[in-house]
């Protein structure tokens, strides 16, 4: 597990921050983990929906664009505006306590677009794939609209 502060990178915070480590991070890619607990969005009493993925994977590529932007002396908190451009679910609910590795590659990017691709397991069981394209804010915290 790297030891890099995840706060400093995300604009999460508690109860929706989900990423908990980070075992890689590098230019395009990142491996991070999240342990499914009772604080989660999406929590029913039991477990948690799996559509709580989507923000694991998004953190997870925030926490690239982040270290990105602390590597050139900026501040790593940005908020990005995100849609799902596809999504495969192989479970519908989530027990607490099942440990997550979330893996993101950048597809590409163009100026404040870019495109991600992610995938969520535990162990070796794939419990979700997912596109997502995300529009950077810009410095003021204003979406760039084209």
């Amino acid at each position: 597990m790297l030891n890099i502060d995840i706060e400093s990178l995300i604009p999460h915070r508690e109860k929706i921050k989900i990423i908990s480590g980070i075992l890689e991070i590098k230019e395009t890619t990142a491996i991070s983990t999240a342990t499914v607990n009772p604080n989660w969005p999406l929590y029913d009493g039991d477990s948690v929906n799996s559509l709580v993925l989507i923000e694991a994977i998004a953190q997870t590529a925030a926490i690239v664009e982040g270290y990105k932007r602390k590597q050139k002396g900026k501040d790593g908190v940005k908020g990005w505006l995100v849609g799902i451009k596809s999504a495969e679910f192989n479970m519908a609910k989530i027990p607490v306590n099942t440990n997550l590795i979330i893996m993101i590659e950048s597809k590409y990017s163009f100026d404040t677009y870019g495109v991600v691709e992610g995938t969520v397991k535990t162990g070796e069981k794939i419990l979700a794939t997912a596109t997502l394209q995300a529009l950077r804010l810009n410095e003021d915290n204003k979406a760039i609209i084209f």
